[in-house]
């Protein structure tokens, strides 16, 4: 691979630990042997198109330190879907900056947009490789034991549902029961980790439901009404995208994104929380809270794990060392060696088949009903997420 500049971009929603992955390129860059300057895309491929880019390079360490406990995407963010009247002008932005290794951190839409920009380059005779940083709190990336971001937004839901449902339990002869709404469109990674924080049976939550299951609402009743009778109140928590037997979302919703995404709302009836609620008031007649966070688990720095930082920022020093080793087409990937102690190392996946391959949690990582998550689960997921907080319990000894 000839000697020059080496380009990388955010791409789709942020993590709480995509720009660890940011320094961890930006770093190796610096030693790397064939890179002379790394530049940023401002606003992803977009900004990229339109010669937006920045010299990262030119940062400061101090910056570049500090970004690996900053939330959000520092370089900005797009979710273009791009077209074949792109790929000319792409190329000329390559050819004017000679760029010659291109780095992206994302998802499985950004893991297409690098696989085909190198493509359409080296059919062009243009030299140059193209690697991937995975990136999503969804957890569905095909290839990899689990991706960077997911274990801190596992931890925020896991926290988030454990002590919303000790305020629901205390409120129970106001509000006999709670929802709470977790994004992850296909995939019930996230929505599984809210059971990381309970410690009896008793504690929420008592219901989970993801989307690789089928929703059936007089099940779900049922569920709630046994719950309801042996707890007093009942903690539910569901998938953004959970889908009835014909393939109906639970949240009525029918907009897309530009890569034909269905996108679930937060508001009114477009949201899944609002109509099981719905469903439970109007046959129950209680009074119920539902609790839909949205972004709120991609940004929340302050309840990110220090694991997952590190893997992040090793991942974009693996991309660099790859770059520099010649390779392209591939993202890279975490592979799993021990749970206990826990122990990891890091691998690649093509390009190719992370663009277009989902990974959904396994069959047996659910229980049998398909309304909670299994020891299997648990024990995948507690490693990544660390130990969660234990609070007091009253004896409620009666007074005499």
């Amino acid at each position: 691979m000839p000697k020059g500049n080496a380009v990388i971009g955010q791409s789709g929603g942020p993590t709480s630990v995509i720009n660890a992955s940011l320094a961890g390129v930006i770093d190796a860059a610096r030693e790397a042997a064939n890179i002379e300057k790394i530049l940023g895309m401002r606003w992803g491929i977009e900004g990229f198109m339109a010669g937006n880019l920045v010299d990262l390079s030119a940062e400061p360490q101090s910056t570049v330190d500090l970004l690996r406990r900053t939330p959000s995407s520092a370089l900005g963010s797009s979710r273009h879907k791009l077209k074949d009247a792109d790929f000319p002008l792409i190329l000329s932005q390559l050819e004017k900056f000679n760029i010659r290794v291109l780095f992206m951190v994302g998802g499985n839409d950004t893991m297409d947009t690098i696989h085909r920009v190198t493509e359409y380059a080296k059919s062009r005779g243009y030299e140059m490789s193209g690697l991937g940083v995975p990136k999503t709190v969804d957890n569905d990336l095909f290839g990899t034991d689990h991706t960077p971001g997911y274990p801190s937004a596992a931890r925020y839901t896991a926290l988030s549902v454990q002590q919303a449902g000790r305020l629901a339990r205390d409120m129970q002869k106001v509000d006999p029961f709670v929802i709470y709404q977790s994004i992850g469109r296909d995939a019930g990674w996230l929505t599984a980790a809210a059971a990381l924080g309970k410690k009896c049976q008793a504690d929420a939550p008592h219901l989970i439901y993801t989307p690789e299951r089928v929703f059936d609402a007089e099940t779900f009743l049922a569920d709630v009404k046994t719950c309801h009778e042996k707890y007093g109140f009942v903690s539910i928590v569901c998938g953004e995208g959970i889908k009835y037997a014909d393939g109906t979302p639970v949240s009525a919703s029918r907009t897309q994104d530009k890569f034909s995404n269905i996108e679930f709302g937060a508001m009114g009836g477009s949201s899944a929380a609002f109509n099981l609620h719905k469903m439970i008031s109007e046959t129950f007649g209680w009074r119920g809270e539902f609790q839909i966070t949205e972004s709120l688990p991609m940004c929340a720095i302050d309840r990110a794990v220090q694991q997952d930082l590190d893997e992040a920022y090793l991942c974009g020093r693996a991309a660099v060392k790859l770059a520099d080793e010649g390779q392209s087409g591939v993202m890279v990937t975490l592979e799993r060696e021990s749970n206990d102690p826990y122990k990891i190392t890091t691998g690649t996946a093509p390009l190719a088949d992370v663009a277009v391959r989902a990974k959904p949690m396994p069959d047996h990582f659910l229980n049998e009903a398909g309304n909670f998550p299994s020891e299997a689960f648990f024990e995948y997921a507690r490693p990544l997420v660390g130990e969660l907080p234990e609070y007091a319990e009253l004896k409620y000894t009666s007074a005499k």
